[in-house]
């Protein structure tokens, strides 16, 4: 089995139905005393002065609605975190046309790193909520030093092939231990330029990552290697390259390069 490593996405859907949010039926039951104790300082937070929590969540008067999901975290409707997060890379899954396997095979490779929730499946249920990797609380503090260590072990835990596609916030909310470096591979999304290198463009990256997850779920088998990633990666790219690492305890890297989109 692979295990995928994924950002959230800023841009969020509200779920519907009746099932509220449940800590004990997340992955990961460990991480839930944290959880109740963030979640508890984000709805006191939320319930306070507008303007104050505005400047603490990022958001502007147009984006009161933000305040109020937070406000209602534990009474909202949930949804499977696939269908909550709906940003440029989970639209370029196309999950809604996943086949059953496919389907399967996502919903079991697939973990979301999210500044709230820590580690969770994108099957496990959550509301729509703002928070973002880079938000301080004010008895909580940095973010990265919150959830950093909890997060890192349970990576290092797992024995199986590690592709790491979050972006740099989210990466430094569970930085991959040395220990189990060999066994993960960092891709990076590059777009080809009419003239000169290939560069970093975000919306390519964001979007190419999504039909990467997808190449992946419709794979009849799971990857284990960098080298089968490559060829993975091919079907979705211009051109790729591995890039082995520097020094010992760095992860594998993996050049992925795209036309412009």
């Amino acid at each position: 089995m692979t295990l995928i490593l994924l950002p959230p996405s800023e841009g969020k859907t509200d779920a519907s139905g009746k099932k509220k949010l449940g800590l004990s039926q997340l992955s990961f039951p460990e991480l839930n005393s944290k959880r109740d104790q963030l979640i508890a300082e984000l709805v006191k937070v939320a319930s306070g002065p507008k303007p104050k929590v505005r400047s603490i969540l990022g958001t502007s008067a147009k984006q009161d609605f933000e305040i109020t999901r937070d406000l209602e975290l534990l009474t909202a409707p949930t949804a499977p975190a696939w269908q909550v997060y709906t940003g440029v890379l989970y639209d370029a899954i196309e999950i809604d046309t996943l086949s059953a396997a496919a389907m399967k095979k996502f919903e079991a490779e697939n973990f979301v790193v999210s500044a709230l929730f820590g580690l969770i499946s994108v099957s496990d249920h959550i509301p729509a909520y703002r928070f973002s990797g880079d938000s301080v609380l004010p008895k909580i503090g940095s973010l990265t030093k919150f959830w950093s260590e909890n997060i890192s072990t349970l990576i290092s835990q797992s024995d199986e092939f590690v592709i790491d596609l979050r972006s740099g916030t989210y990466a430094k909310l569970g930085p991959i231990e040395p220990g189990i470096s060999e066994q993960v591979v960092v891709p990076r999304i590059m777009q080809k330029m009419p003239k000169g290198a290939p560069k970093v463009v975000s919306h390519s990256n964001k979007a190419t990552k999504g039909r990467l997850v997808r190449a992946l779920a419709q794979s009849s088998k799971s990857v284990n290697g960098v080298d089968q990633l490559a060829t993975l990666a091919a079907k979705v790219a211009v051109d790729v390259a591995v890039i082995k690492p520097k020094k010992a305890g760095q992860p594998w890297g993996l050049d992925v390069i795209v036309e412009v989109l």
